[in-house]
């Protein structure tokens, strides 16, 4: 039986659980209220600098299988972003909670952190071009939505005075110039499945899902604050 859902709809269905799971999570609840403590936001902010290295390289390495200049440009940019507009946002809490550049760069990652830049670069590398674009696009869909959310449950403003008032607009915000327009992600995600047999599009469906996992397990190992075991 064939099924009529574009397949970025079908990506939202098969990781439904995890995507509210995240909404749901008491960092992300503790950082909508302002409560979160500074401490486990430095340990979010520095991982998520690190993760945010290797998705603009897998960004790049997605454009090096585009033979549209088009699509090759739209990822080019993605990694730009990722690299000089969310960054920024990073090194502005730095200032703030006693981290620079410096520190990034002898971070060690943690396990979720790693396990889950892994999945990631492998997907791109060894998978379709369609399970590459689904393994990375949980994280700016995912962050769009949480943004939308947080905003709206927070009447359409943020006090000056709230201590994550930065991020909750950084990603509530819809200009295209400053954050990916998720249209052209998930239009991306429907032409690109068309193209497959259905086989691949399962194989991307759990790409997608697992990489959604992951984004849970990123406020999991900020608010626990994670450690190598051994």
């Amino acid at each position: 039986m064939s099924d009529d859902r574009a397949f970025s709809q079908r990506c939202r269905d098969h990781a439904a659980d995890v995507w509210g799971a995240s909404y749901d999570h008491p960092f992300v609840r503790a950082l909508v209220d302002g409560s979160l403590d500074p401490e486990r936001f430095k340990f979010y902010q520095m991982q998520d600098a690190r993760y945010l290295e290797a998705i603009a390289d897998a960004f790049v390495q997605i454009g090096t299988r585009c033979p549209d200049p088009n699509d090759k440009l739209w990822f080019v940019r993605a990694a730009e972003r990722a690299l000089q507009t969310e960054r920024s946002l990073h090194l502005h809490y730095g200032e703030q909670l006693g981290y620079g550049p410096e520190d990034l760069r002898a971070l060690e990652l943690t396990p979720n952190n790693r396990a889950y830049q892994n999945h990631m670069l492998e997907r791109v590398q060894r998978g379709t071009r369609l399970a590459a674009l689904a393994a990375v696009a949980p994280c700016p869909w995912l962050y769009r939505d949480l943004g939308t959310r947080i905003w709206d449950e927070l009447g359409g403003s943020v006090d000056d005075e709230h201590p994550y008032a930065d991020w909750i607009r950084r990603y509530a915000d819809p200009d295209p110039d400053e954050s990916m327009d998720i249209d052209e992600l998930t239009g991306r995600l429907d032409r690109w499945a068309q193209a497959v047999d259905e086989a691949a599009r399962s194989r991307a469906l759990d790409a997608f899902a697992t990489s959604a996992r992951y984004e849970w397990m990123f406020w999991e190992q900020a608010w626990t604050q994670q450690e190598w075991p051994v």
